[in-house]
């Protein structure tokens, strides 16, 4: 098993990939204190074992792992969390109250992850989605504060990506763990801007849950927190919060303008919204500076691009079922 380049921060927080899908598209983060860790959103079962080898090469054996955090429980973000628990004798589960039951007894989770990506792609991707036990779960709602060995954790509630989200803000290192709802930012769409590196940033609307309202408010609560830096489940690290929130909010704005406009029949509606995101997508990152190959952007972003358009579909379905008609 080759080993997993680890990315060290400021404050014992180190990134991980999770090896889901391809390199660079989903973190496992970890917060090291006093001979002590956290692991912050698991990825799937493929990342257990490198994640507890990354472990013990810091010193950290499984059973110094105090808990394993999910900012919601989207299996790319909470699928290992059972693996996790049996792997860590002493941990516990913190999860957000919507999302716990999901963590105790996962088959509805499971059925809704089939219903988006289908049975075969979900049994490669994911594999046995192991059950935690009730016990060993903390529900952490909005204000909640974990003390894990002197070091302050505050938990957010942050809808609009999904309604059993949360972010976490260590003021120890003054810096966020945004899962999904603070975007997505690969590493290969950074620009060189002198002798810093520019991050590209976009927002996620993956099924079931996508709010645009919510997901602004969210964004502004955590924005407000004036911390120095986020790390992305998708993918690491990157400052400048206030500056980045503005695309985010700009391209919430344009992808329900996009899926507003989408007509015909529902495969339709999908093919003209995914072609009309990514044609979108591109435009933008070419006003970033990015200069790789168009193809190359495009496969980077196609998978985001597909279930995002599927989310906004689901939105726009459930809000034409609540708005009568003119």
């Amino acid at each position: 098993m080759a080993p997993v380049e680890a990315h060290h921060h400021p404050h014992g927080i180190v990134t991980l990939d999770a090896e889901y899908v391809r390199p660079g598209l989903a973190a496992v983060h970890l917060i090291v204190e006093q001979g002590h860790a956290a692991i912050i959103d698991t990825g799937t079962n493929n990342a257990v074992p490198q994640v507890l080898a990354a472990l013990a090469d810091l010193g950290v054996g499984a059973e110094a792992v105090d808990f394993v955090i999910v900012t919601h429980v989207h299996l790319d973000h909470a699928g290992a969390a059972g693996a996790f628990l049996a792997a860590c004798p002493n941990a516990r589960l913190v999860v957000h109250p919507r999302g716990a039951r999901h963590m105790i007894e996962p088959a509805k989770l499971v059925q809704g992850s089939i219903a988006v990506y289908g049975e075969k792609a979900f049994r490669e991707l994911y594999g046995e989605i192991v059950p935690v036990a009730a016990e060993r779960v903390i529900e952490a709602d909005d204000g909640f504060t974990l003390d894990f060995n002197g070091r302050r954790l505050e938990f957010i509630d942050t809808p609009g990506h999904a309604r059993h989200h949360y972010c976490i803000h260590d003021l120890t290192s003054n810096t966020l763990f945004t899962g999904d709802t603070f975007g997505i930012s690969y590493r290969e769409f950074d620009v060189e801007v002198g002798d810093t590196l520019r991050p590209f940033i976009f927002p996620t609307t993956t099924p079931v849950q996508f709010e645009p309202e919510a997901l602004h408010a969210s964004i502004d609560r955590l924005v407000a927190r004036n911390a120095e830096a986020a790390y992305l489940t998708h993918y690491g690290r990157v400052e400048h919060l206030a500056a980045l929130a503005r695309p985010l909010h700009e391209l919430i704005d344009a992808y329900v303008e996009l899926a507003l406009a989408a007509s015909g029949e529902a495969q339709a509606r999908l093919a003209t919204l995914k072609q009309a995101m990514s044609d979108l997508l591109l435009a933008r990152l070419r006003q970033h500076g990015c200069t790789l190959a168009e193809a190359v952007c495009r496969e980077l972003l196609a998978n985001d691009v597909d279930l995002n358009s599927q989310g906004l579909l689901v939105w726009r379905d459930r809000l034409s079922s609540v708005t009568p008609a003119a």
